[in-house]
């Protein structure tokens, strides 16, 4: 919408002991866009992270918070925390956690429908996945406008 409020840009962090997926929103914060898949050590990553926002200028995370299906925090869901504490300090914006169970299977299911190989599809699983979790945050922003089925 031109001349209106300038929105937030997200960047949604799929945090794995292995990789992390990130997407990024759109300048409307309405879409969530597959971005990255990261490898490597922590530091690094956040290092990263850092140049992602520059170039993105993100304004805040969405990372994903991997529940246990009675709610509780796992050991998986307390790293995904403390990568986001980490992201938080390292970069003074704010953090919101966002309940991602089934992620990586949703992300599995639509990745199972395209054509490519095998590697492919999990080379960028991890990305797809926070593309989904950013999806769900956005969606549920107070004041989000959904399109009738």
């Amino acid at each position: 919408m031109v001349g209106g409020p300038l929105m937030p840009r997200f960047l949604g962090v799929d945090y794995g002991s292995r990789r992390i997926g990130l997407a990024v929103s759109d300048a409307e914060a309405r879409i969530a866009l597959p971005l990255a898949t990261l490898e490597g050590r922590v530091a690094d990553d956040i290092q990263r992270i850092l140049r992602a926002c520059q170039d993105y200028e993100i304004d805040a995370f969405v990372v994903g918070l991997p529940l246990n299906m009675d709610d509780s925090e796992g050991p998986q869901a307390k790293r995904s925390r403390k990568f986001g504490k980490a992201l938080a300090e390292a970069t003074g914006r704010p953090v919101h956690y966002w309940d991602e169970r089934l992620s990586s299977f949703a992300a599995k299911d639509l990745l199972s429908a395209t054509r490519m190989s095998h590697g492919k599809r999990k080379a960028r699983l991890d990305r797809v996945a926070a593309q989904i979790i950013l999806q769900e945050f956005l969606d549920a922003r107070p004041g989000q406008d959904h399109c009738p089925a």
